[in-house]
């Protein structure tokens, strides 16, 4: 798995629009001295925090990608970085930490390597914010005949091996609710869609291009056509991307509540 810089620059104002505000702050307020944040890019989660954590809040951020490891932030040397391969949960270095954070993750990963996560967590009572986890949805306003079947073959390229085994794509977030409560976690979700207009013409085009090259892969046989189509009507599109915010607490944890539970 791994994602190219520029994409994640584009990415990082709809991601930072889109994460649930209370989620956040209550992913904050249980942070503890050490942050450590699996898949950590060039350190979006790191920046989307940074107002919610105490000043002095250390960080370790973990990725497989030294190159995307070298652009994250220093803040005053509380951050350090290691490169490491994701697969391999039982080398990742949980210890010390207060809380454990990723980004665009869990719609990625395997039932596998999802077991062996919240069997980490639980042995080190340790909760988790994961944040903007694709869940299947999307629309475009004005809307194309072809949209409903392009986003399925999209849902079932999403399913396909990124690096852990077959994924579970929109249905990650859902599963990790499913197993860390079945730990005795108190797991919140909170919607945390990308709502883009004419004004995010740049990454409506590259999601556009990405989602029909999925969907070409998936046996899509009409997808070009439908790109065709979608970028013709890029300058009068607001689209909306689905994503799900997930904070889960281990049962000693009193925090106070931030969302329902959907």
């Amino acid at each position: 798995m791994g994602f190219a810089p520029d994409w994640l620059a584009l990415r990082a104002s709809a991601d930072r629009a889109a994460r649930d505000p209370a989620l956040l702050a209550q992913a904050g307020a249980t942070a503890g001295s050490m942050i450590v944040d699996l898949g950590a890019g060039t350190g979006a989660t790191l920046r989307a925090m940074a107002d919610v954590v105490p000043d002095d809040t250390g960080w370790t951020l973990v990725d497989n990608d030294a190159a995307l490891l070298a652009l994250t932030p220093r803040m005053g040397g509380r951050v350090r970085t290691v490169q490491a391969d994701l697969t391999d949960l039982d080398a990742l270095p949980l210890a010390g930490a207060g809380l454990v954070t990723a980004s665009a993750l869990l719609d990625l990963v395997s039932n596998a390597w999802l077991d062996a996560l919240v069997m980490r967590l639980v042995q080190h009572r340790l909760p988790l914010y994961a944040a903007l986890s694709y869940d299947g949805a999307m629309s475009w306003t004005p809307a194309n005949d072809a949209d409903h079947s392009v986003t399925l073959a999209f849902n079932r390229d999403q399913s396909s091996d990124k690096g852990f085994g077959p994924a579970l794509g929109p249905a990650g977030a859902l599963r990790a609710r499913d197993r860390l409560a079945a730990a005795g976690y108190r797991v919140m979700l909170a919607e945390s869609p990308w709502q883009l207009g004419p004004r995010d013409d740049a990454l409506q085009a590259e999601l556009l291009h990405g989602i029909a090259a999925a969907a070409t892969r998936a046996g899509h046989d009409a997808a070009d056509s439908w790109l065709s189509a979608r970028m013709t009507a890029l300058p009068n599109t607001q689209a909306r991307i689905g994503h799900i915010d997930l904070l889960a607490l281990p049962p000693e944890t009193n925090a106070a509540t931030g969302k329902d539970t959907l």
